[in-house]
């Protein structure tokens, strides 16, 4: 697909605009070919020795041409450029929208810095193509008309070196096409490399520090910017050897023309005027600088190209999560039937014909070794990924045949890694439902055991928690991410490791407010720690991918397997 076909569902909104722009810039650019008729003009009637009066209508077109000049500028800039904003904005919009419809596979394969890169880069390098692009291609366009329609009119012989100029600058850009296409994907493909590398050094600093592997985190990224410097002077090299070429050819284009049209003139194989002759220069050295201006684009039109490709690989990738047209849920009773439900992310599966009913408010935790499936059934039971063979019904519903968009907003999660952002407290708990009212607020606070410490902080619930709720410590910021789960009253709740990651008085705290959030509500719990597992009303014990064992902890106590295992294993840690 080529870029204006990509680009032009973006631009259709804002095509009036677009073309009161062009008409503006035209208007704009006429003295750019108008001026030289004057100066053509008064010369001839200098060799004329005319009287002074037949200057003043020469002198008036001038003025007004200049004068024409500062409105339509004004036009243009305002209309094109909010226009490009605009598209930017509309731009960013579906690659946002996009990013949240596509499965949680392609996420999973995909680094987030690739999705920044297209996000701000890519969209960036469309916005500075139509900028700077739209000018001199416009200007190059208008002087030829221009020009052309006046020689046509002076001295239509001279035409022959526009039409030898023309096709010599569309062999020259579609040369340099050829040559730099695959310099700008090579370079493309580098920086988003580079973004993702980067995006892993700020991951995992805390690994790096502890392990003193700084020199290694500091060659990975300064080995992938190598391949961008690398890639980068490739093209350069490529931009510069075009830019000097067609920069010389014009030259000698255009000295060939003053001089073939004084030759004309001398020799009077042509009828033209001294004032034609400067004309014909003139417009064939505006011609030239303005074709060289639009080979100088040309680096920055391909750079724009590759990012609309870019920017249609996301656009166009089809692991998107299909919603539209399907029946809505406008309630949840919590009931979760996985019926020989088998899923696999590669080739091995990691579940196996699985057959589990969990009733409505009951709380089921899944235990066994890494790898058993524990964490893809929780993503299942979301409907983040689908089984590759048997059905999960939600009340009896196919998740594959309702909207799951409406399923989830009776869901509730609570990650091991709590995920806050660079705001209040408050907007943090009340993230995504902007008419929630304080007291519904604060009641989330107490019930997650959260408002103690956050009566003590300096601005209270105003407090802003720093990037990823950095100022906070994992207890604080596990508990605010419980109250965000009670303030949203979900139906379902899933809990992955929710406290495998905190200190014992973090978990003590944690534990409680996880009481609370369980009650009346079906829960899944993922956990490795007894006092979370313990509480469950079933015990779920996953191994390979099948469930091997499932009751309650006096069921699972008195028989041998994985979960008494683990109570041996913590009784003699003690």
């Amino acid at each position: 697909m080529t870029a204006a076909r990509a680009l032009g569902p973006y631009l259709r909104p804002h095509r009036i605009r677009v073309a009161l722009a062009a008409l503006a810039f035209v208007v704009k650019d006429s003295p750019l070919w108008v001026l030289p008729i004057v100066t053509a003009e008064v010369i001839d009637l200098l060799i004329a020795d005319a009287e002074p009066d037949a200057l003043l209508p020469w002198g008036v077109l001038a003025v007004a041409v200049v004068a024409v000049n500062v409105g339509a500028n004004a036009i243009y800039v305002r209309a094109y450029f909010s226009a490009v904003r605009g598209l930017g904005a509309d731009l960013r919009r579906s690659l946002t929208h996009r990013l949240q419809t596509l499965s949680l596979s392609y996420h999973s394969r995909s680094a987030s810095a690739l999705a920044q890169t297209k996000l701000v880069r890519d969209v960036e390098n469309v916005e500075l193509m139509l900028q700077q692009g739209f000018g001199p291609v416009l200007t190059a366009g208008s002087v030829l008309v221009g020009a052309s329609a006046t020689m046509a009119v002076r001295a239509p012989i001279f035409l022959i070196f526009f039409a030898i100029t023309v096709p010599l600058a569309v062999m020259l850009i579609r040369w340099l096409r050829l040559r730099t296409g695959a310099a700008n994907e090579r370079f493309r493909r580098e920086v988003e490399h580079l973004s993702t590398r980067i995006s892993e050094m700020g991951s995992l600093l805390p690994v790096t520090r502890a392990h003193g592997l700084e020199a290694v985190a500091v060659e990975r990224v300064t080995s992938s910017a190598e391949h961008v410097r690398a890639a980068g002077f490739d093209l350069d090299r490529i931009n510069g050897r075009f830019g000097a070429m067609s920069w010389a050819s014009f030259q000698i284009l255009s000295l060939v023309c003053l001089f073939g049209a004084a030759v004309a003139a001398l020799t009077g194989v042509v009828r033209v005027s001294a004032g034609d002759v400067i004309l014909l220069s003139s417009y064939f050295g505006l011609l030239t600088a303005t074709t060289v201006a639009v080979f100088q684009l040309a680096p920055l039109l391909t750079r724009g190209r590759e990012s609309v490709s870019s920017i249609q690989e996301l656009l166009t990738a089809d692991e998107v999560e299909d919603n539209e047209g399907k029946p809505a849920l406008d309630h949840v009773t919590g009931e979760i039937r996985f019926e020989a439900v088998t899923f696999a992310y590669e080739r091995d599966p990691a579940l196996r014909e699985i057959d589990l009913t969990i009733h409505p408010g009951e709380t089921v935790a899944f235990i066994g070794p890494s790898g058993s499936g524990k964490s893809t059934l929780l993503h299942l039971s979301l409907g983040l990924i689908a089984p590759d063979r048997g059905r999960i019904r939600i009340d009896g519903h196919d998740l594959r045949e309702i909207d799951r968009r409406t399923y989830r907003r009776f869901v509730s999660v609570v990650p091991q890694e709590p995920v806050l952002f660079a705001a209040t407290i408050r907007e943090n708990v009340a993230y995504g439902l902007p008419d929630l009212d304080d007291a519904a607020v604060w009641r989330a606070l107490t019930e997650a055991y959260a408002s103690r410490f956050v009566r003590e902080l300096p601005e209270g619930w105003n407090t802003l928690v720093g990037e990823r709720g950095g100022s906070l410590s994992g207890g604080q910021r596990q508990r605010l991410a419980i109250a965000r789960a009670l303030v949203r009253d979900p139906r379902v709740l899933l809990l992955d490791e929710a406290t495998a990651a905190l200190d014992g008085e973090s978990e003590a705290a944690v534990h409680d407010a996880l009481g609370a959030l369980r009650a009346g509500r079906t829960t899944l719990i993922v956990a490795h720690r007894l006092s979370t597992v313990r509480a469950a009303d079933r015990i779920v014990v996953l191994e390979g991918g099948r469930i091997l064992q499932q009751g309650d902890h006096e069921s699972l106590a008195s028989v041998d397997g994985y979960y008494r295992t683990m109570l041996k294993r913590a009784a003699s840690s003690r």
